[in-house]
């Protein structure tokens, strides 16, 4: 077996193993990035669906009665994932040497979230770690349901338009630049529709790699200047919630994601200020955060949740009036699972809809493109031969 395990030193090494039943062939030293949490590149990454597969293990041998330092240790010895396994070791190691789970997962916030951590510390003090894995794995179930259908939705678009792209560089900078001697050579004028397919030829010719280059360029400036303008990156996320077509899948994305953790949270015992900060944390669009701090603050003083909801101003009157139903029902829970139910599926058919329409239109510009260079190649030429005939 190979591995990488936290140690003092070699002895320590030496007696960690020792007490897992291995022995000690060999060792090396290896750099402080490539460790348990850094992030190389050459490290397999732990994936939501090995989070799933692992809270799940540990949910079955816990429901069995299995006591807690042989569960990590069936859980380490199992785990497929070679990160997962080495970051199991150490965290067995922990847990024999007194800490609970949650503190020794919490040495890993790159690969266990403060959510799992919250989740896991509410089992342990209530008593019922079973019900935490539950809520765990119903959570990272959703996730990755939320990805896959995102991926999987943006996947076709995105290949389309690097086919449209390709196709508009490979006609403009190698096909029409064959035809443009012959056109130059037929000693007529050229319509203008020709004298732009040549001059965007030449363009094409000379600057290709401008044409390719810009958006990669774009892209690297805009998350340099979001990266060290928190005010440019606020208004950017304010003006991404405007926009006509992808600012309500953005919010409805976001609402889903912070409904399902406010609820996976509170279910579990965990208070609501709590569950507020953490659920907050899923939330990446800067605009949103300001107004859940702003529910946050609201609801410290003693506000009722959906009237602090409701004066944020950033949320729909359908979500404030459910989590006001479910205040006064004292059922917040089932209510927050309804939200993100419903804008799951809103979500899902909102993403399908705007497939739809991207097809289309991209599968329209190319075709206007490839008309463009027809009737701008064509057309001089049998104007040509109509000069002949005449």
């Amino acid at each position: 077996m190979r591995g990488v395990v936290s140690a003092a030193n070699e002895v320590d090494l030496y007696n960690q193993l020792k007490s897992s039943g291995m022995e000690l062939v060999t060792c090396s030293l290896v750099q402080k990035e490539s460790g348990l949490g850094g992030a190389s590149f050459l490290r397999p990454k732990i994936k939501t669906r090995d989070l799933i597969q692992f809270f799940m293990h540990l949910e079955q041998l816990q429901a069995a009665g299995v006591p807690m330092l042989d569960s990590l240790a069936d859980v380490r010895d199992s785990a497929d994932n070679q990160t997962l396994k080495d970051i199991m070791t150490d965290v067995h190691r922990s847990v024999s040497d007194g800490a609970s789970l949650s503190e020794s997962l919490n040495n890993y916030p790159k690969v266990f979230h403060n959510l799992y951590i919250s989740l896991i510390k509410a089992g342990e003090d209530t008593g019922d770690l079973e019900k935490s894995y539950t809520q765990l794995i119903k959570y990272l179930k959703w996730v990755d349901d939320m990805q896959t259908k995102i991926k999987k939705a943006t996947r076709y678009p995105t290949i389309l338009l690097v086919v449209v792209i390709l196709t508009i560089t490979i006609m403009m900078g190698v096909v029409v630049p064959q035809i443009v001697g012959f056109i130059k050579n037929l000693g007529q004028d050229l319509p203008f529709y020709t004298t732009a397919l040549v001059a965007t030829s030449e363009f094409f010719q000379t600057y290709w790699w401008v044409v390719l280059g810009t958006p990669f360029v774009l892209y690297f400036v805009y998350k340099l200047v979001r990266k060290n303008s928190e005010g440019f990156a606020y208004h950017m996320d304010s003006l991404f919630l405007r926009l006509p077509i992808a600012g309500p899948i953005i919010r409805k994305v976001s609402i889903a994601r912070y409904a399902q953790t406010f609820g996976s949270l509170f279910s579990s015992g965990i208070d609501v200020i709590n569950c507020l900060k953490a659920a907050q944390k899923t939330v990446s669009n800067l605009a949103l955060v300001e107004a859940l701090e702003t529910v946050q603050a609201r609801v410290q003083v003693g506000a009722p949740l959906s009237q602090a909801f409701n004066s944020s101003g950033e949320f729909p009157t359908l979500v404030i009036r459910m989590i006001k139903i479910g205040e006064e029902s004292g059922n917040l829970t089932p209510v927050l699972m309804q939200v993100s139910e419903f804008y799951t599926k809103d979500v899902d058919e909102a993403v399908q809809g705007l497939i739809t329409m991207i097809e289309p239109m991209l599968t329209a510009l190319l075709g206007v493109i490839i008309l463009w260079i027809a009737v701008g190649v064509f057309g001089p030429i049998y104007g040509s031969f109509a000069n002949i005939q005449t």
